[in-house]
């Protein structure tokens, strides 16, 4: 599958691009960390010069961005049966987009920066992330799923989000801490 980068859509040739750069963005800040990362930096790592990766990618918070969102993509949709209970669902689903920079804790808080950015490559990029999380959470829910309840399932995402990257505990503790709110306010 051929991932459409955010700002053109991509022959193969560029797509290869786009991978060995997105790669080598969480090969350089495992190296470097956040503050440390640069789109050249990135570059190098990937074997193409920095007017190519400023091609593809208008800044490191749209690079950071693009990692989170081809991670997004690239984890099933998770089946679900009837008989599952709304709540082990709706935890299901945002345990596992939780999960996504679990246990990196570099590119966690990068993606927690990026996301925040003013970057105009950003705000796409943040629309369609919010897009699929809302579906994921909507899949989750099932036909009858209310929209005050989903609206508050995204806030919560949105809000554990901002406290990982805030450093208030990590993506695995978020998760939990996800969990036990998704039961409060669907267990009444």
């Amino acid at each position: 599958m051929i991932l459409e980068a955010t700002r053109r859509r991509l022959t193969e040739k560029q797509a290869d691009t786009v991978d060995r750069l997105t790669q080598a963005a969480i090969e350089v800040l495992e190296r470097e960390g956040y503050a440390g990362l640069t789109v050249r930096m990135v570059a190098a790592a990937a074997g193409v010069g920095t007017a190519t990766a400023y091609t593809y990618f208008s800044s490191k918070e749209h690079l950071v961005a693009e990692v989170f969102w081809r991670r997004l993509l690239q984890s099933p949709h998770l089946e679900y049966t009837d008989d599952q209970a709304i709540t082990e669902r709706v935890v299901a689903a945002l345990r596992q987009i939780s999960l996504i920079v679990g246990g990196e804790t570099e590119l966690a808080g990068a993606v927690t920066s990026a996301l925040l950015g003013q970057d105009p490559d950003v705000a796409h990029l943040r629309v369609r992330i919010g897009l699929e999380i809302r579906h994921r959470i909507a899949e989750a829910m099932g036909k009858e799923s209310d929209n005050d309840v989903l609206e508050a399932m995204e806030m919560l995402y949105a809000g554990a989000l901002v406290r990982a990257g805030m450093g208030y505990g990590t993506y695995n503790e978020m998760a939990d801490r996800i969990e036990t709110t998704i039961r409060l306010l669907l267990d009444r």
